[in-house]
């Protein structure tokens, strides 16, 4: 074969292997899209910090966070408490710095939790509500797991059973407070605001008659 005739071998040989590349697609997986969803797990700051912790999939973790450090120094003089109901986290703050950030649910579109700035009226261990809870019948029965005694109506023999509230912290004289409650839905209570097991005996107990909360849109 001339020099001509394989070089020109080669160009075909070339073209061919192009021409297949192209319709074939890229490689599977694709290293770009390897790539891309590998930066999209990296969270870049140190572990153990905030930063690292609001990176992702913050607000909507369940998670935590504390500042050891900060929560051995806080007084129910130097502590105050924020929270953000757009994105459903509680901030417990000591000396404006953040102490402590957990998850909360408060309430649902039909009872909507008024934002505003509050001081913790009343502080109770243990409580059960006045308003909200179930019904019974005679039998000891379960009839009602949502009832509001206001307009729901309790059955000859039966029994209301007020809704649990540990660690009760009182914000109004008509009804609304922070306690322990169920949080894996957003917007759920009936206005209090439920805060994350793991969190709530912390703020109860750095936090006094006279602390700030403030409720924010």
């Amino acid at each position: 074969m001339t020099a001509f005739g394989t070089l020109l071998f080669l160009l075909t040989v070339a073209s061919l292997a192009i021409m297949t590349s192209c319709s074939s697609g890229p490689p599977d997986p694709n290293p770009n899209q390897t790539t891309i969803e590998s930066a999209e797990l990296f969270n870049p700051y140190p572990p153990g910090s905030y930063a690292h912790f609001t990176y992702r999939p913050y607000p909507g973790t369940m998670k935590t966070w504390k500042n050891s450090a900060l929560l051995k120094n806080s007084t129910p003089s130097n502590t105050k408490v924020q929270i953000n109901l757009r994105t459903q986290r509680g901030i417990l703050l000591v000396n404006d710095q953040i102490a402590m950030d957990y998850r909360v649910s408060s309430g649902s579109a039909d009872h909507k939790t008024p934002s505003g700035s509050y001081r913790i009226i009343e502080k109770t261990r243990s409580r059960e509500s006045n308003t909200y809870g179930k019904i019974k019948d005679s039998e000891g029965k379960v009839i009602n797991s949502n009832a509001d005694i206001r307009t729901d109506t309790v059955p000859e023999g039966g029994s209301f059973v007020g809704a649990s509230m540990p660690y009760w912290m009182r914000l109004t004289w008509d009804g609304l407070g922070m306690h322990q409650g169920k949080v894996n839905q957003r917007y759920a209570s009936h206005g209090c605001i439920r805060t994350h097991y793991s969190a709530v005996p912390i703020v109860f107990a750095k936090t006094d008659i006279g602390t700030r909360v403030e409720l924010i849109d």
